[in-house]
């Protein structure tokens, strides 16, 4: 398995060029890096390509990467905070690939895959649902999971718990209301259980 992924990654190497900016072989999985610029360009090869032959999008999901430290322990990690990661298949090549485009902090935007692989269309409405991604070009963008009154992106690392606003019926006005938050944050703080005399007992 890992001889046909190093012939993948070569050959998009060959193929690609500059436009992937990485490629990783962890636990028989290949994930490429590809410049946000390039990844409708890229991704069209991917599907359809002899050597590739991606025809099928598996899911698409954001990543925030703001308190991450598997790669740097001793400190905060270091570049862009949000990345967009596509899941492909190759049924006829029986073959796995994820693809991860990094985007910008202030506006996470990169373009709409729904052309190439109309699946897309929903899980990029989710990924802008809960992680605020903008995927131009995409023809209904708009949240699917949380309510449209939603405020904020719920998957975000500095996304509070408890929210920003919180909706109830008022039976006064026999409609759905929208109201700041009205949950007090608790503090918790762990019990230590200690038995009598447990320091006395022999051992």
């Amino acid at each position: 398995m890992t001889e046909a992924l190093q012939a993948l990654v070569a050959h998009a190497r060959d193929t690609f060029g500059a436009s992937i900016v990485s490629d990783r072989i962890d636990a028989g999985e290949l994930t490429l890096g590809v410049a946000r610029a390039d990844l409708l360009k890229v991704c069209k090869r991917l599907r359809d390509d002899n050597r590739f032959r991606f025809e099928q999008l598996i899911d698409v999901c954001g990543v925030d990467y703001l308190s991450y430290q598997a790669e740097a322990p001793d400190g905060p990690r270091q570049g862009p905070r949000f990345a967009a990661v596509y899941h492909l298949l190759s049924v006829s090549r029986n073959q796995r690939l994820r693809v991860r485009a990094f985007l910008d902090d202030n506006l996470p935007i990169i373009d709409s895959v729904v052309e190439i692989w109309p699946s897309a269309n929903w899980f990029e409405r989710e990924a802008f649902d809960l992680f605020g991604i903008v995927f131009e070009g995409h023809p209904d963008l708009r949240r699917i999971l949380t309510d449209y009154g939603f405020i904020g992106h719920p998957f975000r690392k500095d996304f509070p718990l408890t929210g920003h606003v919180e909706m109830r019926y008022d039976p006064d006005k026999k409609r759905v209301v929208y109201q700041p938050v009205s949950i007090d944050p608790r503090v918790l703080v762990p019990r230590v259980i200690r038995e009598e005399g447990f320091g006395d007992r022999e051992p």
